[in-house]
């Protein structure tokens, strides 16, 4: 896919359910709705590969699909039980894939706090990004992720923008040390 082209600020990017029309639509089973009176208000940024380092591969979206083979990887036998989504995933090439409309509570972030409000799932949107905590993100990636990120500012009134690990420490470590935040926000 390459970089990811400039959108047209009056161009309707959502539509009324909060699906992006330029990202690849695979729906997910792993959401409920919002509580009322909780807008999107956090841009959440995880990594994930599976098995881990590996890129690529269906694994990730047969992941969130409830789908996996656990007989394929060992690693998979560690998540069997789990049922996780995200909204969006950017593939190391910079494609883009939405799981879950932007207006539903996707499953991303777990146990998770942000300035004093649990449960970040009410108010968050996720992004994953295919890597690990240690691997860098490609060019590709970050276009998208700038792009995407422009055009959810436009939807919705975010106002902090954190890796899951700002919102799980010490339970979670990603996007990791290989996540360029000073490159993200110069392109934002």
């Amino acid at each position: 896919m390459g970089d990811a082209t400039p959108i047209s600020s009056s161009a309707p990017v959502f539509d009324d359910e909060g699906r992006l029309a330029r990202a690849l639509q695979i729906p997910s089973p792993n959401y409920d709705a919002r509580p009322a009176g909780s807008p999107v208000s956090l841009l959440v940024i995880h990594s994930i590969s599976l098995p881990p380092g590996e890129f690529g591969g269906p694994a990730v979206i047969d992941f969130f699909l409830n789908r996996l083979d656990h007989a394929a990887h060992p690693y998979f036998e560690q998540i069997r039980d789990l049922q996780v989504s995200s909204h969006f995933f950017i593939r190391r090439s910079g494609e883009l894939i939405q799981f879950v409309p932007c207006l539903q509570r996707a499953w991303h972030a777990g146990r998770s706090t942000w300035k004093g409000r649990q449960r970040c799932n009410d108010f968050s949107i996720g992004v994953e990004l295919e890597g690990t905590d240690d691997s860098t993100f490609s060019g590709s990636q970050y276009a998208q992720l700038a792009q995407l990120t422009r055009e959810l500012r436009r939807a919705h009134p975010i106002r902090d923008i954190v890796g899951h690990s700002d919102i799980a420490p010490g339970r979670k470590t990603d996007p990791g040390s290989g996540f360029d935040w000073g490159r993200y926000r110069s392109m934002i």
